[in-house]
C-alpha cells in the first residue's frame, strides 16, 4: 500500500480541550456532511472550540461546531454553520460510549478535524472536566518545561 493512503491533513485543532479536560480515550469518527460543508472544511474554515458530542437514540451527534458557509456558491445552496451533524461510529463503540457518559459523567469533546483519504474525520475524546487547581498545575508544568528547555539551550 502506498504512503499516500495513510497520510492525513489536520484542518482544525481544539487546543482548548486539552486545557479544560483530562483526556481519557480518543475515537476516530466520520461526519455526515453536505457538499458546501466539505468545501469549507477543505479551506480550513472550521471552529471546534465550543463543540461537543452527544449520544441520542443510539446515534452520536456533533453539536455547536462552526463550519463557515462556502463563499464561492450562492446563499441558496449553503448550509447552516452551527447545525447538528451526525457522527459515524460503529454500534459497539456507541454502546461503550453510552455506558461511560451516562454512568461516569464523562463528556465527549472534539479534539481535531482532519482529512483522511479524502474523507472528513473527527477525533473525539472521552474526557473528564478539570478543576481549577488541575488547570493551575498544567500551567505550572508548562512553564517548568519552558524554563528547562531554555536552560538546556544555553549550554
Amino acid at each position: 500500500m502506498s504512503d499516500k493512503g495513510e497520510s492525513y491533513k489536520v484542518v482544525s485543532d481544539n487546543r482548548q480541550a486539552r486545557f479544560r479536560y483530562e483526556i481519557l480515550e480518543t475515537y476516530e469518527a466520520g461526519v455526515e456532511l453536505k457538499g458546501t460543508e466539505v468545501k469549507s472544511i477543505r479551506q480550513g474554515k472550521v471552529n471546534l472550540r465550543d463543540g461537543y458530542a452527544l449520544i441520542r437514540n443510539g446515534e452520536a451527534w456533533l453539536l455547536n461546531v462552526h463550519i463557515s458557509p462556502y463563499e464561492s456558491s450562492g446563499t441558496f445552496f449553503n448550509h447552516d454553520p452551527r447545525r447538528t451533524r451526525r457522527l459515524l461510529l460503529h454500534k459497539k463503540e456507541i454502546r461503550k460510549l453510552i455506558g461511560k457518559v451516562e454512568q461516569e459523567g464523562l463528556t465527549l469533546v472534539p479534539l481535531k478535524m482532519y482529512m483522511k483519504r479524502g474523507f472528513v474525520k473527527v477525533a473525539i475524546a472521552l474526557a473528564k472536566g478539570k478543576k481549577i487547581h488541575d488547570k493551575r498545575e498544567t500551567i505550572k508544568q508548562r512553564q517548568d518545561k519552558r524554563e528547562m528547555a531554555r536552560a538546556m539551550k544555553r549550554y
